[in-house]
């Protein structure tokens, strides 16, 4: 490293945002970038440590330690080179990943950890300023198809790998654009959607192909799909929430959390579009003006709202309400109150189970843990009032009652949709719901594959990457025999 005791001299400095008073008005990113002064500052803290558990940590195995001498040294192109080599959306992970890899950085066990995501943000970013991000021109293709069904970032992340591989490779998306949940399930405030455009301007680019708006297995049929392409690959995420089935739960204006930010997002970007529930309980994103009339449009102005979970959705909609205009936020939590520091259970280099203090808490509203739901009351067929109980205390007259014109369940998720797709290709699943595959990302279709959070479960968008990239290499094994493509 260029200074091996710059962990001595330089403290960390955390990410900046912007005033809380200014942001609730907007939709804009709250994080505010940093000076590249300032990242090469914060890089010469990275110790030189015999062993990175840094690596370990992260699920896509990045050049941690690498990158940051090479920003130390103001070598901010060579930075990139590694950057992109183990990651394919960096400016996404350096906005939404919670840093696994630094609750495992070896600094981190006596002092504060490396800013490992703010410099990986800032190197992608200094990438894009200065133009060392161009499309990669292929000068040889296989002649082999891939299909990927789901444009989320395990989806992405595997077209771009394929794509290197010298496939050509074509994405389907049932909404009505790219994305998925980076662009509907997470607020602008938090990535704002010229950022991912900006990628996949790119990936256009270079040759990846975009179908949007095409439901596959209704608006393009399986029997089809398996002839036209030499391999299909689902990533479709798992988008059935988890449900709070007590008495009540029929009310109105009790939503689910993807519900309510879908909405937020696509009002926040001033589209046009209408959003109906299917049959099956999923969602679907529409411009029928016929099915515009029968939506329940989720607005928290002048309301008071209730979100049930305690998770980073659960977040996201205290900050959605906020801007908004709620009266006022609650978020409730089933489980006790984490720690705020590591605690004997969680050591070294362990990602820890810590209490979670979000810009969104930061703006407003209250949070209650040890909270169980246990009736949903109302008047004249809205909720007005939820009765709880603190878990630690379930005995008579511990009851207490918050008042609520708004409920956002965000209890998490369960497993992708098992209609459609899965049933008809009567996929297997695992003993959670989600989708099974054996140990080549295969499922038991052959030539069928399946990514991301329906094969793994709900989890960080830099699995959702990991999972993406393990699978592309899988994928050009089975069409060629073998495969040059990075397994991490």
């Amino acid at each position: 490293m260029g200074d091996v005791r710059g962990f001595l001299k330089v403290k960390r400095q955390a990410a900046r945002y912007r005033l809380v008073c200014e942001r609730i008005k907007d939709y804009r990113e709250v994080m505010s970038l940093r000076s590249d002064e300032v990242s090469c500052e914060q890089a010469s803290r990275c110790m030189d440590c015999g062993t990175p558990f840094c690596h370990w940590g992260c699920p896509i195995g990045n050049y941690i330690p690498e990158w940051n001498d090479l920003v130390f040294h103001g070598n901010w192109q060579k930075a990139f080179q590694l950057l992109a080599a183990t990651n394919n959306l960096p400016e996404i992970t350096g906005r939404l990943c919670p840093a696994p890899c630094e609750y495992s950085c070896v600094l981190g066990i006596n002092d504060d950890p490396v800013t490992i995501r703010e410099n990986e943000l800032n190197i992608i970013e200094y990438a894009f300023k200065t133009g060392l991000i161009k499309p990669r021109r292929l000068k040889k293709r296989t002649g082999r198809e891939i299909a990927i069904i789901g444009s989320g970032p395990a989806g992405l992340a595997c077209a771009d790998q394929l794509n290197q591989a010298g496939h050509l490779v074509v994405v389907f998306e049932k909404d009505k654009q790219i994305g998925g949940l980076l662009r509907y399930g997470i607020p602008d405030f938090k990535l704002q959607k010229r950022i991912l455009d900006r990628r996949l301007g790119i990936l256009k680019k270079e040759g990846i192909i975009f179908v949007n708006g095409m439901n596959v297995g209704v608006d393009y049929k399986i029997e089809k799909l398996s002839k036209d392409y030499a391999a299909v690959c689902f990533a479709i995420g798992s988008r059935v929430p988890r449900d709070l089935k007590i008495e009540g739960r029929e009310l109105k204006g009790i939503h689910f959390a993807l519900d309510y930010l879908i909405q937020a997002n696509i009002r926040a970007s001033g589209q046009k579009m209408a959003i109906d529930k299917l049959i099956d309980g999923s969602t679907s994103l529409t411009i029928d003006p016929e099915r515009a009339k029968r939506v329940e449009w989720i607005d928290a102005k002048g309301k008071k709202v209730v979100v049930i979970g305690g998770g980073d959705t659960g977040a996201d909609c205290v900050g959605t309400a906020h801007r908004q205009g709620a009266k006022c936020v609650v978020q409730i939590e089933l489980l006790a109150k984490p720690s705020e520091c590591r605690t004997p259970d969680y050591p070294w280099p362990k990602y820890p189970l810590l209490c979670k203090t979000t810009t969104s808490h930061e703006e407003g509203g209250i949070r209650e843990w040890s909270v169980s739901t246990k009736k949903f009351s109302g008047e004249n067929g809205w909720v007005k009032k939820l009765l709880c109980q603190r878990v630690n205390q379930e005995t008579a007259g511990r009851e207490f009652e918050i008042e609520a014109d708004l409920v956002i369940i965000a209890m998490g998720f369960l497993h992708p949709e098992h209609s459609g797709l899965i049933r008809d290709l009567n996929l297997e699943l695992d003993s959670k719901g989600n989708v099974k595959t054996d140990k080549n990302y295969m499922t038991k279709v052959s030539g069928v594959f399946s990514t991301g959070d329906m094969r793994r479960g709900q989890s960080l968008v830099v699995w959702a990457i990991s999972e993406g990239r393990k699978a592309a290499y899988c994928i050009d094994k089975y069409l060629m025999g073998k495969s040059d493509l990075p397994i991490l």
